[in-house]
């Protein structure tokens, strides 16, 4: 701990010196919806909690529905007093905030690591997952890919406008994959991935997607799954700050056009040994089909965290490489688990169902529970796509039936945690009809 609390200390009074204008810092946590929550603290006091004081704020902020409200689960939030619990600072997080109009700070607090974490918090949850692992002699290297469109800034009555192509001033009409639509963003692209890395993310590739203003950026491979979950958040606000800034919207949500590609969230991941070798790999790729196996078998019960809203199930089906049953294949993009082209040191499977709205602690920490689960199990997947192109099982496609698959089943209660099954189910639940509980002009026009 005297080691740990030395090297924040070093890190606090190093930004400090490098950004002396800097008065406040904001630390930050996901919850469970994936959104940033938290306090703004002078960079003073930062330095008091990087030496050993306490950093507390309540349990049950992780807990807070889409809108930010309360729901009732269990005992929580109404009938516990809304406890505080502790959290701790992660190092090598504190950063520079280049999108607001004031030099600012921000740095990621988490509990795990702490003497009680909050079990349903979801950096402890995919914490938890990752130790098991390393127990067991596994360790996983994982690269998030994140899609997301640009509107225009302004809405018009509430909904999204394209996004305006910065030479004509006309929609951006520009096809998949053309470069042009990179160059004539390349002002806001730029300073996106210029932001990422000051956040000390690793940007990769950057791609024009299929829908009007749609784009994909790429992160390295890590062989920390919690650092690479960490960039995935980090990008997702960062991200939405640099677009205001260029007088545009950047949004993760999972559909935004009914016409145009939803946006998702894809996730490689390999397995190595402690000595370094590609566990997938082993024994002509056995592994690999059965940690496929375990994949596709809890891909139905683990919806709720790779379509965690109701928008986000309208992706499902319906355009270009997004699956609508749990299936697999060889260089696949229509596959949920898709095995892309490798030699056997980095052979890996791209999970490609989420949407690039989720909770990327809990897709990714879903992902490696089903792979571990296929790796005890040792079963035969299904055929591959490549094989037979009807090949797949059903999944829920609406969220009540999602949770009620996920609440009990036995595999995830024990791996991801029966206490966070219960609180995730309830608040995707509550989150669900609390949605529902508004007339919009379409039902009166049909039943009026």
């Amino acid at each position: 701990m005297k080691s740990q609390a030395s090297t924040l200390l070093a890190e606090v009074r190093t930004f400090r010196q490098n950004h002396p204008d800097v008065r406040y810092v904001d630390l930050i946590a996901l919850d469970i919806p994936g959104h940033f929550y938290g306090k703004r603290y002078p960079i003073e006091m930062l330095e008091k909690v990087a030496a050993g004081s306490p950093l507390k704020l309540p349990q049950n902020a992780v807990l807070l529905g889409v809108q930010g409200g309360l729901f009732k689960i269990g005992d929580y939030c109404f009938h516990d007093g809304d406890p505080d619990a502790n959290r701790r600072l992660v190092p090598g997080t504190l950063k520079p905030v280049r999108w607001e109009s004031q030099p600012l700070g921000q740095m990621l607090i988490t509990s795990d690591g702490t003497e009680a974490p909050i079990e349903f918090e979801p950096r402890e949850v995919l914490a938890k997952v990752l130790e098991r692992l390393h127990h067991k002699g596994i360790h996983p290297v994982v690269a998030f890919e994140l899609e997301f469109y640009l509107f225009d800034k302004k809405l018009d009555n509430g909904l999204p406008q394209f996004a305006r192509d910065p030479l004509s001033d006309d929609t951006d009409d520009q096809p998949n994959l053309h470069i042009e639509r990179l160059s004539r963003f390349s002002e806001v692209l730029d300073d996106m991935a210029q932001t990422a890395k000051d956040q000390g993310i690793d940007i990769t590739v950057i791609t024009a997607e299929l829908g009007p203003g749609q784009f994909e950026i790429n992160f390295g491979h890590l062989d920390d799954g919690l650092r690479a979950a960490d960039w995935a958040a980090l990008f997702c606000r960062s991200t939405r700050g640099v677009a205001l800034k260029h007088g545009y919207r950047a949004s993760f949500m999972a559909k935004p056009y009914l016409q145009f590609p939803g946006s998702g969230m894809h996730v490689h991941v390999s397995l190595y040994d402690g000595a370094g070798n590609n566990v997938l790999a082993a024994h002509q790729q056995q592994p690999l089909r059965h940690a496929v196996a375990g994949c596709l078998e809890l891909l139905p019960h683990c919806m709720p965290i790779f379509s965690p809203n109701h928008n986000a199930f309208r992706r499902l089906g319906g355009t270009v490489n997004a699956a609508t049953r749990a299936c697999w294949g060889f260089e696949d993009r229509d596959a949920c688990v898709r095995i892309p082209d490798s030699d056997p040191r980095n052979l890996r499977i791209e999970h490609r169902l989420a949407s690039a709205d989720a909770n990327p602690y809990l897709v990714l920490a879903a992902i490696l529970v089903g792979l571990e689960h296929g790796l005890e199990a040792g079963r035969e997947p299904i055929a591959p796509l490549n094989e037979d192109r009807s090949s797949g099982t059903d999944f829920p496609v609406e969220m009540l039936d999602a949770v009620r698959a996920m609440q009990h089943q036995p595999v995830l209660r024990d791996k991801l945690g029966a206490e966070f099954i219960d609180v995730y189910c309830e608040n995707k639940r509550q989150d669900h009809l609390a949605f529902q509980q508004e007339i919009n002009a379409r039902e009166y026009r049909w039943f009026l």
